[in-house]
């Protein structure tokens, strides 16, 4: 998406007229975009201005086009400066610029990571180069335009306010790798960076490009599941961005330290659905194969998924399981026997291991059990009385077991990856659900496919028609109906029966992998088959449970169904039950890369959703 859009005389006549900034900001207005930042709005007049003496090169074409914040298709990352056009040879190029105001920063130990003041503090993020080259190579992964036009990308940094006695800091050999694909350009290097331009745009392309760009024909989102096999063989199938990259280049960094000198971490990265936390986790797998290292989860649901798609992929089930591993499996473990353990979804975690209520703590367990324990969490995703993953339980731990905690700002992961790339979407849901006061409650950008149904079969087939192009795409609902066909599977016997003849059953009896497998869209899926994957559309029936009355979303855990055990031992405590069922929806509606579609039983609900929308379809 375009914020900012001009040809070079244009964007010229716009930073000298005062008004470049406020164009912008008028532009995210215009869209739809909550965009109220100050300090952006400063560094666009600030940089702004930089980027224009360093065009104003008579070589470099008037009509050249320029574009400036262009929103990453399918993420919520914005790249601050294009230059599109052709260079003497007729060629097709964009040259991908990331601003800073920096003055200084200094060299880490860190894969790809620097420490500069942002945020009030001094913080690890990514070497601008890395941030430039990551964010041309997801818009190359998301953008089929670049190959089928044979476009070419030109990545590179600018740190006009960079000074040259710290250069040695960032220009360091240490960086080597990545400033060769992406350039770096300081305050002194404002004429380098003309001659770097001008070695790909000099002519203008007539729009075409950024026509083309916008245009584009966009690649499938890729599945985490669908991609697992060749991110264990240490392809970059995800590239990670900013934060991720934070989380990763820390958790790398500390394992080896850690296995070096036998000193113990305890590692706390948090963050919503869809921020990426399994995504760094299996690249670590990959990262850091030669150590002891396994992917842990509560919930069996995702584990499944990937034990049945790796061995498709020919990988032995002993290799398999030895990786994936529940977190049950720990309460026997020997202090420090595995080199990292990386828990995901580690919100989901129970004091009880199993069927026969083994161990003390799982928490204490898998701190226990391993040097370096990294935790992947999401407070919000808490969905049964048994969960006890929260950041407090995690501190309480490592200080009986004398591990060194490192979290912070810099290891939330903030940046939206799922439901087309919509922060908003989220932060929508954290208001309507009540979860917490956000500034989306009017509503969100729409790119995301989000539809409100009256007719529960409406729905049903709406879903089954983008089902048909991937079997990608499954219903979902809150635990609000019986599981009547546990002790009656005939065939015309049904779980949930709804409105206007709706019947389906709950997916329990299925195979372990209902999320992919061919014949499963029929079946209804709940919190614990879902939690922890994703499909391109999902569906979720909002039950009885959650219903709009007098001007508040409400729930009412008396609406569960009876055979639902996530509210068990829960009497006296209705704070923690309306947290539960409030979580439980805010998971299931964010399981969708690309759309979301919605029936409640409840109709003043559903007329409360659509409410929040100038336009939606039905």
């Amino acid at each position: 998406m375009l914020i900012y859009a001009n040809t070079k005389a244009g964007f010229n006549n716009d930073v000298l007229s005062g008004m470049i900034a406020d164009k912008i900001e008028s532009r995210f207005q215009q869209i739809g975009y909550n965009h109220a930042n100050p300090n952006e709005f400063r560094a666009w007049d600030n940089s702004l201005t930089y980027m224009q003496m360093v065009l104003n090169d008579a070589s470099i074409a008037e009509d050249v086009n320029i574009a400036i914040e262009y929103q990453i298709p399918q993420t919520s990352k914005r790249i601050d400066f294009l230059v599109t056009g052709l260079d003497e040879n007729e060629q097709k190029h964009v040259v991908i610029i990331e601003l800073k105001q920096w003055e200084k920063a200094e060299k880490t130990t860190k894969e790809d990571l620097v420490l500069t003041y942002v945020g009030n503090n001094i913080r690890a993020i990514p070497h601008p180069s890395y941030q430039a080259y990551s964010y041309a190579k997801t818009l190359e992964n998301f953008n089929a335009v670049f190959e089928d036009e044979k476009i070419s990308l030109h990545p590179c940094a600018y740190l006009h306010n960079y000074r040259d006695e710290y250069r040695s800091e960032i220009d360091n050999p240490f960086y080597r790798n990545i400033i060769d694909i992406a350039p770096l350009f300081l305050k002194t290097d404002a004429v380098r960076l003309r001659e770097f331009i001008k070695k790909y745009v000099r002519k203008s392309d007539k729009g075409e490009l950024l026509y083309q760009i916008e245009n584009g024909r966009i690649r499938p989102s890729k599945m985490l599941q669908d991609a697992l096999a060749s991110m264990l063989r240490g392809n970059e199938v995800f590239v990670m961005l900013d934060e991720q990259k934070v989380a990763f280049s820390t958790i790398k960094e500390t394992v080896e330290k850690a296995v070096k000198n036998r000193e113990k971490y305890t590692i706390i990265i948090e963050g919503g659905p869809g921020t990426g936390k399994s995504v760094i986790a299996i690249n670590l797998l990959s990262a850091l194969s030669k150590y002891n290292v396994n992917y842990v989860t509560k919930n069996a649901a995702p584990r499944n998924v990937y034990f049945s798609l790796l061995r498709k992929e020919k990988y032995r089930l002993g290799f398999v399981k030895e990786l994936f591993k529940s977190s049950g499996s720990f309460c026997d473990a020997e202090p420090n026997s595995f080199d990292c353990l990386l828990i995901d979804e580690a919100h989901r975690l129970n004091e009880k291991s199993g069927l026969f209520y083994q161990g003390e703590n799982q928490i204490k367990e898998l701190i226990n059990a391993a040097l370096v324990s990294v935790f992947f969490i999401d407070e919000d995703q808490i969905v049964t009385a048994k969960d006890i993953g929260s950041v407090r339980e995690i501190r309480k731990w490592t200080r009986q077991l004398n591990s060194t905690v490192i979290e912070g700002e810099e290891y939330k992961l903030k940046s939206q990856f799922r439901c087309q790339g919509s922060e908003g979407y989220i932060a929508f849901l954290d208001h309507i659900l009540g979860i917490r006061e956000t500034a989306n409650y009017e509503g969100f950008e729409q790119v995301y496919d989000f539809r409100v149904f009256d007719c529960p079969n409406a729905m049903r087939e709406a879903l089954r028609a983008k089902n048909m192009i991937n079997n990608k795409a499954r219903m979902v609902a809150g635990y609000c109906y019986d599981w009547v066909t546990k002790n009656n599977p005939k065939a015309d016997v049904y779980d949930i029966e709804l409105e206007n003849s709706f019947k389906a059953k709950w997916n329990f009896s299925n195979t372990n992998t209902w999320a992919i497998d061919p014949n499963t869209f029929e079946q209804v899926g709940c919190i614990h088959t879902s939690q922890g994957l994703e499909f391109d559309y999902v569906g979720v029936i909002i039950g009885k449970d959650l219903r709009y009355i007098n001007g508040k979303v409400v729930t009412d855990r008396t609406k569960r169904a009876r055979t639902d055990h996530s509210l068990n031992g829960i009497k006296g405590n209705e704070k923690l039950a309306d947290r539960i069922i409030r979580n439980t929806y805010k998971t299931l509606l964010s399981r969708g890369l690309k759309g979301c579609y919605v029936y409640c039983e409840d109709k003043a609900l559903a007329a409360y959703l659509k409410s929040k929308f100038t336009s939606f379809n039905q």
